[in-house]
C-alpha cells in the first residue's frame, strides 16, 4: 500500500529510541508545535510502519509528517537505513529529515548527508544546551522555514 500524499496536519514525527531525550524534545516543541502534532516512534522499523500505514498503524489518518526528528543509533532498523528508505520513496522523499543524534561520527555525518538528509544536528550532553538546541530547531523548521505539502 503506498502512503497517502496528503500532509497530515502539520505532524511532526520523532523517531528516537530514547525516552529520555523524546521526552525533553516533545515539551520543547509543544510550544512551537501543538503537542498532539508530535508523533513518536522508537526504531526505524515501527517509523517505517508508521509512514506507511502498516501493523498497528494501520488505522493513522492519511498523510505525512511535515518534519522528521531522526535519531541514528536505535535498534531493529537504525536512521541511516531508514533515511536511505524515506530518500527512495518518491513520496517520502520530500519530507524534511533532520538527523537528530549523539553521534559525531565523521562517517555518520557523511553518510547521512549523501543519503540526503535535510540536516545534521549533535544533541549536546548539558540539558540546558539540548533545551537551547531544541527551540532552535523548533523555531527554524516549524515557525520559519516555509514547507509544503510533500508530494505536491
Amino acid at each position: 500500500m503506498r502512503p497517502n500524499i496528503q500532509c497530515a496536519g502539520g505532524e511532526v514525527l520523532m523517531v528516537d529510541d530514547s525516552v529520555d531525550d523524546v521526552e525533553l524534545a516533545v515539551t520543547v516543541l509543544s510550544s512551537y508545535w501543538p503537542a498532539d502534532r508530535i508523533a513518536v516512534v522508537h526504531d526505524g522499523a515501527e517509523a517505517g510502519d508508521y509512514l506507511y500505514r502498516r501493523g498497528r498503524y494501520a488505522n493513522r489518518e492519511p498523510g505525512h509528517p511535515v518534519l522528521i526528528l531522526l535519531d541514528i543509533k536505535m535498534p531493529k532498523v537504525d536512521g541511516l537505513e531508514l533515511l536511505l528508505v524515506l530518500k527512495s520513496d518518491e513520496f517520502l522523499k520530500p519530507i524534511p529529515v533532520v538527523m537528530l543524534t549523539s553521534s559525531r561520527e565523521e562517517r555518520d555525518v557523511r553518510a547521512s548527508y549523501r543519503l540526503g538528509t535535510n540536516a545534521y544536528v549533535v544533541k549536546p550532553l548539558v540539558f540546558a544546551e539540548f533545551q537551547d538546541t531544541l527551540r532552535r530547531l523548533g523555531a527554524f523548521w516549524l515557525s520559519a522555514n516555509e514547507m509544503t505539502e510533500p508530494g505536491t
